[in-house]
């Protein structure tokens, strides 16, 4: 018995299939699926950008990271640190499941800047209280976005990756939190 190629469900009649931003996935990375192709554009369309912001989230926060002047040195620089190892462990698992159900995820640093939300810190000297604040916001924001992105993948019955954006919300609330507790530490006014 010889195996017979099927064309997967996301397939259209040319030979592509639906992937972010109106782009088609050429048919040698259409990766087989029993989602539609709709289904898989819209969840590619709602994680790519999370992907884009963990990197940008990710150079942010070791930017602060090495760049911290504080009272507090050490544990900011350790929390940082500990923050920017997390994000940036999102990063894989979170383009994978795009591959998987068919779409095709980041290509190039330009690619991550057009879907980006979170924004570059490029100043000479950011003093620790806004390093925080920033941080909090960052952070609140991608929470809010993965939800987001819950809700498409929820709709699309792509349960796998809601069930990975629960995890990575709760992991991003934590360090909200974190870094809102540390922000009251009374560092506000370094400079």
């Amino acid at each position: 018995m010889t195996a017979t190629a099927t064309k997967p469900h996301n397939t259209a009649a040319n030979g592509t299939s639906a992937s972010s931003r109106g782009q088609s996935v050429p048919k040698q990375l259409s990766t087989p699926t029993d989602l539609g192709a709709e289904a898989t554009r819209a969840i590619a369309d709602a994680v790519n950008p999370l992907i884009a912001d963990a990197f940008a989230l990710y150079l942010k926060t070791k930017n602060f990271h090495w760049h911290l002047a504080s009272s507090h040195f050490r544990d900011y620089h350790l929390m940082l640190d500990e923050h920017s190892e997390q994000i940036f462990a999102t990063i894989d698992p979170l383009a994978e499941r795009v591959r998987k159900v068919g779409g095709t995820t980041l290509r190039s640093i330009g690619h991550v800047a057009s879907l980006q939300t979170v924004k570059d810190s490029n100043e000479d000297f950011v003093s620790p209280f806004d390093m925080l604040s920033q941080l909090i916001e960052d952070n609140k924001n991608m929470a809010a976005n993965m939800r987001k992105a819950h809700e498409v993948c929820e709709d699309n019955k792509d349960v796998a990756t809601a069930s990975l954006l629960e995890v990575y919300i709760d992991e991003t609330e934590r360090r909200t939190w974190f870094l809102f507790e540390a922000a009251q530490s009374g560092d506000h006014h370094t400079q």
